[in-house]
């Protein structure tokens, strides 16, 4: 590997040197990523339901299109 992404993945490495607990900025960091994963996790949740609701929409606009062209056929 070249020493840049090894430097990298050592600092995700190493433990804290003091006791066990971690820096505030490291934290931030976790903390940041926690709040992003919860965010991505509800995009994604509200996107499928957009999803869903779209299709329901689609599929009542061509049933009302098929309705009314059968109408014309029949009369």
């Amino acid at each position: 590997m070249s020493q840049p992404l090894e430097r990298a993945i050592s600092r995700f490495r190493r433990l804290p040197a003091d006791g066990g607990r971690a820096d505030s900025k490291s934290m931030s960091g976790l903390a940041f990523r926690a709040a992003v994963e919860v965010r991505m996790q509800n995009l994604e949740r509200d996107i499928g339901e957009v999803k869903s609701r779209l299709n329901g929409l689609i599929f009542v606009v061509i049933g009302a299109v098929i309705t009314q062209l059968l109408l014309k056929v029949v009369q």
